[in-house]
């Protein structure tokens, strides 16, 4: 269980990112509270896994699920370029994260 809240608050660190840059420093409303919503339930969900996945690791793998798909959304939404390293690096961090489950 502890696993699965940690998969789905490093998919919220990508929301809360992504709502944050929309924010233009929160200057505008929804998207700052898009923010602050998804920003609280993701910690949550990251303190909750900590409680049985080792720190090191939960925040392994909670930033790199985060980063990655920040970087996705960012790809999708046209601000930025997915080139063959940043794919390639992408793919690695995924391995990651992938790997530091293996082995916990």
């Amino acid at each position: 269980m502890e696993w699965i809240v940690l998969v789905a608050s490093g998919m919220l660190e990508a929301v809360w990112a992504t709502a944050l840059s929309a924010s233009k420093g929160f200057k505008k409303l929804w998207p700052s509270v898009v923010f602050v919503v998804s920003l609280v339930v993701s910690m949550a969900g990251l303190a909750f896994a900590m409680s049985r996945i080792p720190t090191g690791t939960a925040y392994a793998v909670w930033v790199g699920i985060g980063a990655v798909l920040t970087v996705l959304l960012a790809v999708v939404r046209k601000e930025e370029r997915l080139t063959v390293a940043r794919g390639a690096l992408l793919a690695l961090l995924v391995a990651s994260v992938i790997g530091l489950k293996a082995v916990s």
